[in-house]
């Protein structure tokens, strides 16, 4: 599934972040585990996201 709403990210036991980008440019796991492991992550651009969204 692809998610995009941050509420339910953030809320999400597991997530698998790929990437590095969408469309040709995706297809690599770039991070793997809770919200917290996202955001420690400096591959993934969703821990940008993440971040902002938690203040």
């Amino acid at each position: 599934m692809i998610e995009r709403d941050l509420d339910v990210m953030k809320n999400a036991d597991y997530m698998i972040d790929m990437g590095p980008g969408g469309g040709d440019a995706g297809g690599t796991i770039v991070a793997a585990g809770t919200p917290e492991d996202i955001m420690a992550s400096e591959q993934s651009i969703t821990e940008k996201y993440l971040k902002t969204e938690r203040g």
